[in-house]
């Protein structure tokens, strides 16, 4: 997992990103509590999978865009989904089509 963190976080910050990293889904919830800057979630990971943290983390904050990223989950609960493998190229697309950043 953290390799699959690593390879995220060097992406979006060749893209001109900020990247605030979380080792796991009651971490990022509790960094969302404090800053207003997380829009991107692997759906597999420690403690809460991606849907329950994109559900928590709009819930926290209603107007919230997020990206969901997995290489094997179906998309649910309406939350755009970024399928790996994905190129940076990729990315930058999916990035600025539903988050508006980057």
């Amino acid at each position: 997992m953290q390799i699959v963190l690593d390879v995220m976080a060097d992406m979006l910050e060749d893209l001109g990103c900020e990247v605030i990293c979380a080792h796991s889904g009651a971490e990022a919830l509790d960094v969302l509590r404090r800053t207003q800057r997380i829009s991107i979630t692997d759906i597999n990971m420690p403690e809460m999978d991606g849907h329950e943290l994109a559900e928590g983390a709009t819930r926290l904050r209603p107007a919230l865009k997020v990206l969901q990223l997995s290489g094997r989950e179906k998309r649910r609960d309406g939350f755009p989904l970024l399928r790996k493998p994905f190129s940076q190229d990729d990315l930058a697309q999916v990035m600025q089509k539903t988050t508006g950043v980057c």
